[in-house]
């Protein structure tokens, strides 16, 4: 690994790390799991919250058994789904299957701005920690929740169990992407129904704070996965209301990969004036004045005969990156088609801090490299995160300082298994 990454703990701005994050102050109370709402609630620790993670006592969330995965100093999995979404966080462990665990679940959330939850829908409701119960000890509560189809009963797929590839195929996005004779592929993209409900879903907390700051009243967010994602793919439902059904028949011009003499690069042509620079760069002037390359249909009827074999064998004998300069120079949008190894060596990546190093315990290993913070601030620094949470490490001290619990009443709690 040869690429300069922010170290945890690390400040990209020393200076900038002295000035108060937007969100310093606010605190958030999530019973999460897996990667929806985990991401959404490091983003909101990213600008300055103050997240408190819920999880059960002895197996913790779903995402620390995700694979492949590091152990933590006593020996635990730490899957690499938790490692990606729960930096600058505490986590608490509390059974919320136990009517104590939900007293002290609701006995938490007035010390809260933000309260949430991505359980299946009418789950948060059934075992008594939904809007309802929270709001009745906390009326002013901002009240997040995120799941596979949203809480409206209507929905025929309200009951159902969702992960991002489930909201992505039923967005319509693998049918039309499918190429001929393939069947759909799944997750091409990783977590996109995720991410997009996570990005969603801070949307409407920052909305319903600013709300809430303006009248007092708390209110529910209510983020369905596939609706989320719908939004993301939007091409799909907009092309079909125009009669094009697919990425095959769209027309909208050349995007696509091409093989250079090292790897692979892709191209977006959807202008004229981009396909007769094109034609110019590779070499292939005749093509602006090919009747078979006339129309944007054109290209697409011809790509495989004519345009592919012209432009690959233009960059046969270059990089990609020399293509992609060539290409770029001219006015044309094209960019490499990176491995994970030069995605991770890749110079812009290092020089925005969008990857951040987690050291193994112990130091066994290189360290563990997960997305940076996207959001660039003039008046914020990227970093320091502070590492992901070991099971439980915060309960004590969340107990004392929180509900002012004695040792002896954290004991007989931990003693009875509700809290870890």
């Amino acid at each position: 690994m040869t690429g300069r990454h922010l170290p945890l703990g690390q400040s990209s701005d020393p200076d900038l790390v002295r000035i108060p994050r937007p969100l310093d102050g606010i605190r958030v109370l999530a019973a999460e799991q897996m990667a929806a709402l985990p991401f959404a609630t490091q983003l909101l620790a990213r600008l300055g919250a103050d997240v408190v993670k819920v999880e059960h006592p002895t197996r913790g969330e779903s995402g620390r058994a995700s694979t492949p995965g590091i152990t933590d100093p006593r020996g635990r999995h730490i899957g690499a789904t938790f490692l990606r979404n729960n930096l600058n966080k505490r986590s608490v462990g509390i059974d919320l299957k136990s009517p104590t665990g939900v007293d002290l679940f609701l006995r938490l959330a007035p010390r809260f701005d933000i309260v949430c939850e991505n359980f299946r829908a009418g789950t948060a409701d059934r075992i008594g920690i939904g809007f309802e119960a929270v709001k009745s000890v906390h009326p002013a509560v901002v009240y997040l929740s995120v799941s596979g189809f949203g809480q409206d009963p209507a929905s025929p797929y309200v009951h159902r169990a969702a992960y991002a590839a489930i909201v992505e195929a039923m967005s319509g996005i693998y049918e039309y992407k499918r190429r001929p004779d393939r069947p759909p592929v799944a997750n091409p993209v990783g977590a996109l129904g995720d991410i997009s409900s996570a990005l969603f879903a801070v949307v409407g907390v920052l909305a319903a704070l600013r709300h809430r700051d303006s009248t007092g009243e708390g209110q529910l967010i209510d983020i369905a996965m596939l609706d989320a994602t719908l939004a993301m793919t939007d091409i799909v439902t907009n092309f079909q209301s125009m009669g094009i059904p697919d990425e095959a028949s769209s027309g909208v011009g050349i995007v696509e990969t091409f093989a250079a003499g090292d790897g692979h690069f892709v191209m977006q042509v959807v202008r004229e004036h981009h396909f007769e620079a094109l034609a110019r760069v590779i070499g292939r002037p005749e093509w602006t004045s090919d009747a078979r390359l006339s129309t944007r249909a054109g290209w697409q009827d011809n790509f495989e005969t004519v345009i592919r074999p012209g432009v690959e064998s233009w960059a046969s004998s270059l990089t990609a990156t020399q293509a992609v300069t060539a290409l770029s120079s001219s006015g044309i949008a094209a960019g490499e088609s990176n491995t994970s190894d030069q995605v991770v060596n890749d110079p812009h990546v290092s020089i925005r801090n969008m990857l951040v190093e987690i050291p193994r315990p112990n130091n066994d290993g290189p360290p563990v490299l997960v997305p940076g913070n996207p959001i660039k601030m003039s008046r914020m620094a990227d970093g320091p995160d502070t590492m992901v949470p070991w099971l439980g490490q915060h309960t004590d001290s969340v107990m004392s300082e929180e509900l002012d619990l004695t040792v002896d009443e954290i004991g007989e709690l931990r003693k009875s298994g509700v809290i870890a």
